[in-house]
């Protein structure tokens, strides 16, 4: 496989489409190279259309909806990021790419271990990998500039927009399949959050991701 030839289509291809034409955000694509992070017996599956299995049932996001959420969120060199669910790495090393700082917190020791290793053999050093259960938040140094869910919710839990700065924005993929809307969420003052919805999606669930109360009064 001409690996580059094949990056290039994955661009070309699969993301552009997608509305993904920040050109800051397709040359990381290019910097950042996605086969680092896949499992070797996937390596033929690093630039398709497709999410990639990581044991434990748990998966890649798909390569759009990883660029689109870096595109969305425009994180800046001066900020700190939250990801919740490091997954293989790579979406910490896009997000590391553009960040003074990500945190990215992992439920998984496997995964957490695999993160970190694939994180330093690429040289990546701005990373802290955390293991720990970060689906209703991290305390640990919020409040971020950026939030970051690698899996989806049946609702933002409050807890993540306490933690994040007056400016900040967090990126989540919310609902219930079939149909998930990726939303993207800045906080414009203390008590005032903008919403917008961005792109309809179906992803894995966040591992132990808190069950909304369906109680009625």
């Amino acid at each position: 496989m001409n690996i580059e030839q094949a990056r290039f289509n994955m661009i070309e291809q699969q993301i552009r489409p997608w509305n993904v034409l920040d050109q800051d955000v397709l040359d990381t694509l290019h910097i950042v190279k996605r086969e680092q992070y896949v499992p070797a017996a996937c390596a033929s599956l690093a630039f398709a259309d497709t999410e990639i299995p990581l044991g434990n049932g748990e998966t890649m996001l798909n390569p759009k909806v990883e660029a689109r959420i870096l595109q969305e969120l425009q994180v800046k060199k001066h900020e700190n990021v939250l990801e919740i669910g490091a997954g293989s790495g790579y979406m910490a090393a896009l997000l590391a790419s553009k960040a003074r700082h990500v945190t990215t917190v992992e439920i998984n020791p496997a995964l957490k271990e695999m993160a970190q290793q694939n994180l330093a053999k690429a040289g990546v050093t701005n990373v802290t990998v955390e293991l720990g259960n970060g689906s209703e938040g991290w305390s640990a140094g919020a409040p971020f500039d950026v939030i970051v869910i690698s899996g989806a919710l049946e609702v933002l839990p409050e807890v993540f927009l306490k933690q994040l700065k007056v400016g900040g924005r967090i990126a989540a993929i919310v609902g219930t399949a079939p149909v998930m809307q990726c939303v993207l969420i800045t906080r414009v003052a203390e008590t005032a959050y903008d919403t917008v919805q961005v792109f309809e999606t179906n992803i894995k669930a966040l591992v132990s991701a808190p069950q909304p109360s369906h109680f009625e009064f």
